[in-house]
């Protein structure tokens, strides 16, 4: 049985893709499974942003055949672990949620870094030209300890 992760942001075009990509890279394929999704619905069947698919390409991952999707009510019970990359994401994601099983399930990803400080991956969407850079290396930072965990407790 794969043991299934799903990473989440608003669009699902640059944080979340690249959480996904990381992560999988991280992980054997054939005990776990790494998914992405947004909250938002703007880019439903879109590839990632061209910047996220160049910083994963420079770290030779392949993101870019990935597509857009919204987060779901049915994640919940699909997904074991739910990934979001910032606050507002854990609050559209929570209001979602039906039972305690569901809350349960979801963390804001840097929480495993920096425990309880709830500190945002911020979006690289509109910001510095180095912003795509600076989000990787703080995904790619978190997912080897995510990566340790899971790999430790399922593997």
């Amino acid at each position: 049985m794969s043991i299934k992760i799903l990473m989440v942001c608003l669009g699902n075009i640059c944080r979340s893709p690249l959480a996904e990509g990381i992560l999988a890279s991280k992980l054997p394929e054939t005990k776990f499974t790494v998914d992405s999704a947004g909250t938002g619905d703007w880019h439903i069947g879109h590839a990632p942003d061209a910047r996220s698919i160049a910083e994963a390409k420079i770290h030779n991952l392949d993101i870019s055949r990935q597509q857009g999707r919204q987060f779901k009510l049915t994640d919940f019970d699909t997904y074991d672990y739910i990934y979001v990359m910032d606050q507002s994401n854990y609050k559209n994601v929570i209001n979602l949620a039906e039972n305690l099983a569901h809350k349960s399930k979801v963390q804001i990803i840097l929480n495993e870094l920096y425990p309880n400080e709830n500190v945002d991956v911020p979006d690289p969407y509109f910001g510095m030209t180095n912003g795509f850079e600076i989000v990787y290396n703080m995904l790619d930072e978190v997912c080897d300890i995510i990566a340790d965990k899971l790999i430790a407790k399922h593997a």
